[in-house]
């Protein structure tokens, strides 16, 4: 597969970040990490307990779209219209009402797999399961209950998953939330599961506690999100999804800010594992992953005025930190179907493009 990407036209788009991201070196070696690549699956999920029909679920996900057999992925993921309620992820687009032009974006954007609700997937099974890999997300947050909650909750079960055709399961865990020991307890049975009936894991590995938003929000901190993600492979999820890191030190900004001792970590996190640099916190997620045997995407972020530039900037920091891809909704489906397929072909040009290295 061709890229449309050179050095002159990631400059246009990166601006002046273009050497700062493009040369950077990082501070954790990469030779400590298990990187993507055509063999992944083999290479890493071989010696697992995972079972053979999860070895062909993992590598029909990563053999899809235009970025098969690269070790990346692109993913369309649609839940918005629960956790964010259908007014506001639609509306800007009313299409996307119908659930057929969920996966006909994903599909026509050669994404490796679309990420949605069973709803969607139930309703468009027979046509689509065998053309695009399904994930099934299993729980959301609702909008409905007065005052607003913020927990995950069951919607579906795996085996509903198993039944509409999808290859994997996805589902949310506020961590640091009042109700993560149970979300936590769910997910794992859920993935268990799943596993069982030869379905791949998705873990959304999200920070959800008010104590996080401080002098920055610290729901983005590199050391709090890492642990999420190592909370998240610890109960089998084969892929992460994690927000890019902006900062670092919640766990101090967390202590400082309550009077009282928050967690546990190490000075080395931040002076010998990490530094302030996009890449450097970004790698410092992939490192909790496992050291990368768990694959990274990251989110690509709420629409805006700078789309284009912004998941390009997001591809381009996830795979020079190890990360194997990104999954991005609202700043694809809340515009033109056409504009949407050429923002996740921008975002695939990154992982297709031999100008963007690992760091």
């Amino acid at each position: 597969m061709t890229t449309t990407f050179s050095p002159s036209n990631l400059e246009s788009i990166l601006g002046n970040e273009t050497d700062d991201l493009l040369t950077y070196k990082a501070k954790v070696s990469q030779d400590m990490l298990h990187l993507p690549g055509g063999d992944f699956v083999e290479r890493i999920f071989i010696n697992s307990d995972r079972n053979s029909q999860v070895l062909r679920s993992l590598q029909q996900l990563y053999s899809s779209g235009r970025l098969a057999n690269t070790g990346y992925m692109s993913i369309l993921p649609v839940d918005q219209g629960i956790e964010h309620s259908a007014a506001a992820s639609f509306a800007p687009n009313p299409i996307y009402f119908d659930p057929e032009n969920i996966v006909k974006l994903a599909l026509e954007s050669g994404c490796n797999a679309v990420a949605t609700t069973l709803g969607v997937l139930g309703m468009m099974s027979r046509k689509y399961a065998h053309r695009i890999p399904f994930i099934a997300k299993l729980n959301h947050n609702e909008l409905l209950t007065y005052p607003n909650p913020s927990d995950e909750i069951m919607f579906g079960s795996v085996e509903q998953a198993w039944n509409l055709g999808a290859v994997a399961v996805g589902a949310t865990i506020y961590f640091g939330s009042p109700e993560s020991s149970r979300q936590i307890q769910e997910v794992s049975k859920a993935f268990a599961q799943a596993h069982k009936l030869g379905m791949a894991t998705i873990l959304w590995c999200y920070l959800r506690n008010d104590a996080f938003k401080q002098d920055k929000d610290y729901h983005l901190a590199a050391d709090l999100t890492g642990q999420a993600n190592h909370l998240g492979v610890t109960i089998e999820a084969d892929i992460i999804k994690q927000k890019l890191p902006e900062c670092n030190g919640g766990y101090a900004a967390v202590a400082k800010a309550t009077g009282e001792k928050y967690g546990r970590t190490d000075d080395l996190v931040y002076s010998k594992l990490s530094s302030d640099h996009p890449i450097d916190l970004t790698r410092y997620q992939v490192l909790n992953c496992y050291a990368g045997r768990s694959g990274l995407i990251n989110s690509g972020g709420s629409s805006g005025d700078s789309d284009f530039a912004d998941a390009v900037r997001t591809a381009v920091i996830n795979k020079r930190a190890g990360g194997c891809g990104l999954i991005s909704g609202r700043k694809t489906f809340q515009r033109p179907m056409a504009e949407g397929i050429k923002l996740f072909h921008a975002i695939q040009d990154v992982y297709l493009s031999d100008e963007v290295t690992i760091a």
